[in-house]
Formats: structure tokens, C-alpha cells, sequence
């Protein structure tokens, strides 16, 4: 196939991304034929796939807005994705125009792009890295130069811990980003649950994402609970997105249905 002026010549444009499909799902044009392929298949297999990405979307929108009410102006957004409407710091800066927002993702295409987007915004920045090296993250010059982790940093880890398997220790990454920051920062984390799910869709939504790099690690509530080891869960806990701080009772509505579930912590001390 042709390739893009704006692909990045180290991208493999036949092997679908699970950044490029997500943003397909969001209705973005940054995407090849193969992403749109695998994610229409998801769609058939999941209908509700788009409306996956919309809530946690929509989640990521509501949890900034509540940082920045409670004066948080860092931001570290690690697996940030290919830019959308409604990224981290048009909402943060928008509340708050000296919030500062760090961001991270390994997808080439997703950086491009960021960096595009964020040129002449001395408050952001962006790193190409992988959650799975967060020495990495957390020392490298771009995001120390931006970031002062001696004061609150809000981490977001959105829809993205689902592509880390257990193997790769997600919760030890965790630990080691926690140990970077300072009291009254915050962990916000989502990721898809397979909570009533069919086995039917468990096993075709597994089948789609063993096509791309980062093959689905569904986990359960409990588990992800779990990954909030060391911070103060902050109400209404870990629920499914859309029923977290919703806008109106009716946002609510069929929650499930959105299959990510989510929730945002608090370092204490």
C-alpha cells in the first residue's frame, strides 16, 4: 500500500496498531488499512467497541477536570496515544493555562502527530517510551526539565495496562513511578474488564489483538483495585467508566456496556 506522507518510515503499515485502531474507534483518519481491517473486526465481534473508546475518552475528560479543581498543575499521561480532540492539556490548560503536561507513548505514529500538535507549547512535551521502562520515563531530561516531581505529578495510565501482561510485572512498574512522587500526587488507571463478557467475545476480542504488537490482558476489578497499592482510592472507587463522577444520572446508564473500568488514587502524606 502507499504509504502516508506522515508515516514514519520505521512503521510497519501492514501490522495493525493498537494505537492507530483506537484511534479509528474515536473516528481519527490517522490510521492504515490494516487498523481500520482489525478494528472493524472488533467491532463485529464487540459492537460495542466504539462506544469503549468514547467513555474512557469521556473518563479521561472528567478525571482531568477534577485534578485541576483540586490544584493539581503536572501532568505525566503515559500511553497518551495519537492526539484527538480533548487531549490532557487542551482540558487542563484550558481550566488552568499553567498546567504542564508530559507526554508518553512508543506508537511512532502517535509522536509524530503530538509533536505536531504541540509545537510552540513550551508546556508539553513528548517522549517516545514504553510504560514497561519507567526509569526511563521518570529520568529522562524532556519530562525533568517540564515535571518537578518534589511537587504533586497526576499519573494517567489510560486503557493502556490491558497490553501489559502480568510478566512484564505491571504492578512493580507501578511501585516504581509511586516511588517517584510526591505526596498529593495522583494514579488514574483504566482497562478493559471482561465483567460480563461472553466467552464468545472473550475469545474473538483475544484473536484480534494477537494480530497487533500488543496482544489483550483482560483483568478483573479486584485485580485492578489492586494496582493502586500505596495510594488512598478516592470515591466512587473502581467502577465502570462511565459511572465514574458522571455528569448526570442518565451517563450512567448501561455502564457496563462500556467495558473499561477505572478509578483514580491519592498519594497520602
Amino acid at each position: 500500500m502507499d504509504r502516508p506522507h506522515w508515516a514514519p518510515e520505521s512503521i510497519d503499515v501492514e501490522r495493525p496498531s493498537v494505537a492507530r485502531m483506537y484511534d479509528y474507534y474515536l473516528g481519527g483518519s490517522h490510521n492504515f488499512a490494516a487498523d481500520r481491517a482489525a478494528a472493524q473486526a472488533m467491532i463485529t465481534a464487540v459492537p460495542d467497541a466504539p462506544l469503549m473508546a468514547q467513555a474512557n475518552r469521556a473518563f479521561m475528560r472528567r478525571v482531568v477536570q477534577f485534578l485541576v479543581e483540586s490544584g493539581i498543575r503536572q501532568f505525566l499521561d503515559i500511553g497518551s496515544g495519537i492526539p484527538t480532540v480533548g487531549n490532557v492539556h487542551e482540558i487542563a490548560q484550558r481550566l488552568a493555562p499553567e498546567s504542564k503536561v508530559a507526554y508518553v507513548d512508543v506508537d511512532p505514529v502517535a509522536v509524530a502527530h503530538s509533536r505536531e500538535i504541540l509545537a510552540g507549547n513550551d508546556r508539553t512535551t513528548i517522549l517516545q517510551e514504553d510504560l514497561r521502562n519507567p526509569e526511563r520515563i521518570l529520568h529522562d531530561p524532556q519530562v525533568r526539565k517540564l515535571l518537578d516531581f518534589d511537587q504533586p505529578v497526576a499519573v494517567l495510565i489510560v486503557a493502556v495496562l490491558h497490553f501489559v501482561p502480568d510478566s512484564d510485572d505491571p504492578a512493580g512498574i507501578l511501585a516504581k513511578l509511586r516511588a517517584a512522587l510526591a505526596p498529593g500526587s495522583h494514579l488514574v488507571l483504566s482497562q478493559a474488564s471482561d465483567d460480563g463478557r461472553s466467552d464468545e467475545e472473550r475469545r474473538e476480542a483475544d484473536q484480534i489483538y494477537r494480530r497487533t504488537d500488543n496482544p489483550l490482558n483482560i483483568r478483573s476489578r479486584a485485580a485492578l483495585t489492586g494496582f493502586f497499592d500505596g495510594f488512598d482510592l478516592l470515591p466512587p472507587g473502581v467502577v465502570w467508566v462511565p459511572q465514574w463522577r458522571p455528569e448526570s444520572p442518565e451517563a450512567a446508564e448501561d455502564a457496563e456496556r462500556a467495558v473499561f473500568i477505572g478509578g483514580v488514587g491519592r498519594l497520602g502524606g
